[in-house]
């Protein structure tokens, strides 16, 4: 598997011929004066090439997902731990790094946007790792950034704990995440499932390295990276008792009491009970969730408790994470934190589909029965409430059969029912399938989340633990709009279960028109997925929330007829929809006024020439910046198919309102 110039790693398969799209019927007279008709055409049959060659031979699509540093800091930190470093990957590791580095010094979470502390503090380790000296003009620049934003003392948890395995931070001064935990009963407050899936994956090892408190030699000092390198930890004043602030921090004054006054057996027991919990979570290819972090904290907890690098857990475990590994072509080693060729298989089917690549085109066929291949039909962690509910769903990554999710599944369902596959009985019964497994995972409000349903305690976020992205699953804009999309494409069997949604749907919109976006920036990337959900189960264009989404999107239109939005309107609502165009944001605005019935409108003529005039010569679209996220702010996400799926799926869709 090799990347592209485009960031899109090519398979094996074969290079396609052209997609046999359909003739051109001709466009209504004001689009043939403007031209934009034959240019749209010519874009949509360059991109849909270009997809089609990039499928792998079995299927699937796949392009890189790209994070930010701390990934590949922390491949350098846990290999430095584990005292199995290779210079040839701490080489091209280091490569990375440094060519991700701000001109200030610091290292950001995403293309465009200011350096952040606690990835700064990752990469310079990670680059000390590779050699660089301290002395070096790039690492003085990054340690004075370091300290003039507050040290170590001021990042966040999970960099402390790094730290505090090479004595670089003290124990005692980080939270105490007991093993214990995994006793709590699933009713009891904080239990493991009260956190989302990402968090309980991380957080359930943690326990047992917290327990543990292990400190490797530290290869060099980190003095210079302290404000003050006598004192590294200044004291902080508790928060008012009568906050939860201030209850919480005196919880974790207690828990780290009990620390060292755990009863022996007991601790014991329950580091025992914990790596049985992750051990029975590990995938057939090696990994924990098909995510890079909890792999990572899942081999260091078994390997403190005993587990030799030669055991086939821990062995199975360090082969899947090189599969996590980019090389480009300047040598220089990516980290991906998680792969997803199933999302992204989805949403390539989808868009040929849109551009009108036959539905038994022989590539789709094959991508369909990929598809069929990966529906989980074991129940997973989502069964702990879902006790009765028959699984049926699909996943993200390769392998994940622990954590399916109802996003990918409602892709799934979309993709397979736009597929010509001979075999109908197949597609029929694994749709169906799909759709009860959605329906059973609602939560109480109607909405769906992504990995579990009901997710929503309020306790987990308010620990000195958890200062770092989202630690709940709470039901979303986006991901509702999805399997209301999905279950309406099935027909009225679901409308009871959709209206209960659309209801809810209603009620989030935002005093603006827009919808907020959990897993894409943000507000284009929720109106995006909702209004065309709402109109395919059957709220009119005219519908007042439709018209008020379509005044939105107009209102925000970049000057050069494109949209864009960065990571600020997270914090800011009033930079929503704000940003510089990007392609993929530039198409979601285009599915929702098109579903709005706006396909005429001077916003989408601007808009479908921004996407005709920026495509590049090979079919794709230029987008460094991030527009998906992982968490909101702290986790943005550049997902290297976006710039392709999603402007061929707008294209297509406007080819086919104006034939």
């Amino acid at each position: 598997m090799t990347e592209t110039s485009d960031g899109v790693l090519r398979g094996s398969g074969p290079d396609s011929a052209p997609a046999s799209l359909p003739a051109e019927s001709g466009p209504g007279p004001a689009l043939a004066a403007s031209g934009g008709f034959g240019a749209a055409e010519r874009a949509v049959r360059r991109a849909a090439d270009h997809l089609l060659a990039a499928q792998d031979d079995e299927g699937w699509w796949k392009a890189p997902l790209e994070t930010n540093v701390t990934m590949d800091a922390e491949d350098l930190m846990f290999r430095q731990f584990l005292g199995i470093q290779d210079e040839r990957l701490t080489t091209a590791t280091g490569r990375w790094i440094r060519a991700q580095q701000r001109e200030d010094g610091a290292w950001p979470t995403s293309h465009g946007e200011l350096g952040d502390l606690s990835t700064t503090i990752e990469a310079y380790v990670g680059l000390r790792l590779a050699g660089d000296a301290p002395d070096a003009p790039h690492m003085a620049s990054a340690a004075a950034w370091v300290r003039d934003q507050g040290g170590i003392a001021a990042s966040r948890v999970f960099t402390r704990i790094w730290m505090a395995l090479f004595g670089w931070w003290k124990w005692d001064d980080l939270p105490e995440l007991p093993p214990e935990l995994i006793y709590f009963p699933k009713w009891f407050p904080l239990n493991i499932y009260d956190f989302s899936c990402w968090a309980r994956q991380t957080i359930v090892p943690l326990t047992i390295v917290s327990a543990k408190r292990p400190v490797r030699p530290a290869p060099f000092a980190l003095d210079e990276l302290h404000t003050d390198a006598a004192v590294p930890n200044p004291v902080k004043l508790p928060a008012s008792v009568a906050s939860w602030d201030g209850v919480f921090q005196r919880l974790d004054k207690a828990l780290h009491a009990y620390h060292k006054a755990a009863p022996r057996r007991l601790r014991e027991a329950a580091m025992n009970s914990a790596a049985r919990w992750i051990i029975e979570r590990q995938e057939n290819d090696g990994s924990w969730g098909g995510i890079q972090p909890p792999a990572v904290y899942s081999i260091i907890a078994l390997h403190l408790l005993g587990y030799d690098l030669d055991h086939p857990v821990l062995k199975a475990g360090l082969e899947s994470l090189d599969r996590y590994a980019v090389w480009h072509e300047d040598g220089a080693r990516m980290i991906e934190a998680c792969q997803s060729p199933v999302w992204d298989t989805c949403l390539a089917t989808i868009a040929l589909a849109d551009a009108g690549v036959p539905a038994g085109h022989p590539q789709l066929v094959k991508a369909a029965d990929w598809m069929l291949s990966k529906q989980i039909t074991r129940p997973g962690d989502w069964s702990v409430r879902r006790p009765r509910l028959a699984p049926g769903g699909w996943t993200f990554e390769f392998h994940n059969d622990n954590y399916p999710d109802t996003d990918d599944t409602s892709q799934a369902v979309l993709a397979l029912l736009r597929t010509g596959h001979p075999d109908r009985s197949r597609i029929d019964a694994a749709v169906n399938r799909g759709a009860r497994w959605l329906v059973g995972m609602r939560s109480k409000n109607g909405a769906w989340g992504a990995f579990d349903a009901d997710n929503t305690s309020p306790f987990p976020s308010r620990l000195p633990f958890c200062d770092f992205g989202k630690v709940t699953d709470p039901p979303s804009a986006d991901v509702t709009a999805h399997v209301i999309e999905a279950l309406a494409a099935l027909g009225p069997q679901h409308t009871a279960v959709t209206r209960h949604a659309i209801d809810w749907l209603l009620a989030e919109q935002e005093d603006n028109g827009a919808w907020y976006g959990r897993w894409g920036v943000n507000y284009l990337y929720g109106t995006g997925a909702v209004v065309p959900a709402l109109v395919a189960a059957g709220l009119p264009a005219a519908h007042p929330a439709v018209r008020r989404a379509a005044g939105w999107l107009a209102s925000v239109q970049n000057p050069d007829g494109g949209w864009g939005e960065d990571l600020r309107s997270y914090s800011d609502p009033q930079c929503a929809g704000r940003g510089d165009s990007t392609a993929s944001q530039t198409a979601w605005a285009l599915m929702a006024l098109l579903a709005a019935d706006e396909a005429d409108s001077d916003a989408v003529e601007r808009g479908v020439r921004w996407l005709t005039d920026t495509q590049l010569e090979n079919g794709s679209w230029d987008e460094p910046h991030f527009t998906g996220t992982g968490f909101p702010r702290d986790l943005p996400m550049n997902y290297h198919l976006y710039r392709t799926v999603f402007p061929l799926t707008a294209l297509g869709r406007y080819l086919q309102r104006q034939r």
